[in-house]
C-alpha cells in the first residue's frame, strides 16, 4: 500500500490528463544523438557499457545532419529540441560545428555532460555555435560522485563546469544527481552546497538494474530509502530555494506534482526520439536496441517516426504480471518503458516500492 494516496482533487486532474493524452497525436520534440560511445569516465550505473575506447565509431556529422535535413520539412524546427548525448558527448571536437548547422537549420540544441572537458574556453564556443541547454551530472560529494563515475578529479573537474555555467547565467540548466547508496544519507548536505553554487534547477534520478547498473547493490536504493527520497524531494519543494524534479522513470502516486512539476508520462516514442550511436532509430536512449524501430542507414526517419512506434504508444501489451490488476495502470501505463526487459517484462515498480 502506498503512504500517500491520491487526493480527490489529484485523482481528477489525472482523469483529465488521461482523457487529453488520448486525443493528442504523436509530436516529435525531443531528439536525442548518440554522438559517441566513447566515454572518458566508468560510471558504474552506465546502461551502454560505453568506454574510452568504443568499438562503435562516432556516427559522421554529415550523416546525422542529412537526417536532419530529410526531417526539417515535418516538424517545426523551433519546436524540436536536438540533444547531444553520449558516451560523453564533449570527446567529440565538432560538436560546435555541428552546433553551427543546427542553428543554420533553426533547431535548437543541448548537451549532456560530465563536465569534464567543460572548460571556460570549450564552453564559450559552445555558446557561440548556439547551445541553448546543458545538463551537468554532479553524484553527490567528492568520495560519493568519484565513486560512481571512477574518473581521476571528477568531482572538481564537475563543480568547475557547474561555476562556470552559473556564473554566465544565460542558458537553461540543471543539474543530475542519481541517488545511491553511497549518497543517500548525504542528500540534504548536499543540497546546501548546491544552493550554495548558486544552482536553480536540481534532477535526481534512481539507478535503474540494466547494464552495469545491475551488478552493482550500492546503486539501489531500498523501499524505505525510495519513499523518504520522495518526502526529501518534496519538501525541498516546499522550501521553495532550489527547484528538484524527480527524474522521467514510473508513476508516483500521491507524490505526483510534488516531486515533479507534471503529472507522470513516459514521451519515449510519443515525444522523444532517438539517432544512436550506430544509426538504429529508437525513442528514449536509455531504451536499449532491443526496442530500435529502425536504421537511419535504410530508412527514413519520419516514415519509421509516423509508422513503426506502436510498441510505445499503444501500450496495452503491459496490462500482464503485476499490471493486470493494478488500479494504477491506467495513469501509468506500465511504468516508465525503459524498466521493461527485452522480453518487455517489468523490472520493477517504482508506485509499489513505496512503503506505509
Amino acid at each position: 500500500m502506498v503512504s500517500k494516496k491520491l487526493s480527490l482533487r489529484k485523482r481528477l486532474a489525472l482523469e483529465l490528463v488521461r482523457r487529453i493524452k488520448k486525443d493528442t497525436q504523436p509530436d516529435l520534440r525531443v531528439l536525442f544523438w548518440e554522438c559517441t560511445l566513447r566515454c572518458n569516465a566508468a560510471c558504474r550505473h552506465c546502461g551502454s557499457d560505453c568506454k574510452a575506447t568504443a568499438q562503435s565509431k562516432d556516427m559522421p556529422a554529415a550523416d546525422f545532419l542529412r537526417v536532419i535535413d530529410s526531417l526539417k520539412p515535418h516538424v517545426d524546427p523551433h519546436k524540436t529540441f536536438i540533444i547531444f548525448t553520449g558516451g560523453e558527448a564533449l570527446v567529440r571536437n565538432d560538436l560546435e560545428e555541428v552546433g553551427m548547422e543546427l542553428n543554420k537549420r533553426e533547431f535548437p540544441w543541448g548537451v549532456v555532460s560530465n563536465g569534464q572537458l567543460l572548460t571556460p574556453e570549450r564552453f564559450q564556443k559552445l555558446k557561440r555555435a548556439g547551445m541553448h541547454s546543458i545538463t551537468i551530472s554532479l553524484d553527490g560529494f567528492e568520495e560519493a560522485h568519484n565513486w560512481m563515475r571512477r574518473i581521476p578529479n571528477g568531482f572538481q573537474h564537475a563543480v568547475s563546469a557547474i561555476k562556470t555555467i552559473i556564473a554566465d547565467n544565460s542558458m537553461a540548466f540543471d543539474v543530475v544527481t542519481c541517488a545511491n547508496q553511497r549518497n543517500f544519507d548525504s542528500l540534504n548536505e548536499f543540497k546546501e552546497f548546491l544552493i550554495g553554487l548558486g544552482l536553480k534547477k536540481w534532477r535526481i534520478f534512481t539507478v535503474f538494474p540494466v547494464g552495469r547498473g545491475a551488478q552493482e547493490p550500492e546503486l539501489q536504493l531500498n523501499n524505505r530509502q525510495f519513499t523518504d527520497l520522495m518526502k526529501f524531494i518534496a519538501a525541498t519543494n516546499n522550501e521553495g530555494r532550489i527547484k528538484v524534479n524527480y527524474g522521467c522513470e514510473g508513476f508516483l502516486g500521491g507524490y505526483e506534482l510534488e516531486v515533479r512539476d507534471h503529472f507522470y508520462d513516459c514521451q519515449a516514442g510519443k515525444k522523444v526520439c532517438s539517432i544512436l550511436a550506430d544509426g538504429s532509430i529508437g525513442a528514449c536512449p536509455s531504451i536499449r536496441a532491443d526496442y530500435s524501430q529502425g536504421n537511419i542507414y535504410k530508412d527514413d526517419l519520419w516514415e519509421v517516426w509516423t509508422n513503426r512506434y506502436q510498441v510505445f504508444r499503444d501500450r496495452s501489451w503491459m496490462k500482464t504480471g503485476e499490471c493486470a490488476d493494478c488500479k494504477m495502470f491506467r495513469y501509468c501505463e506500465g511504468n516508465g518503458f525503459h524498466l521493461r526487459d527485452a522480453d518487455g517484462k517489468l523490472m520493477f515498480c517504482h508506485y509499489h516500492r513505496l512503503l506505509d
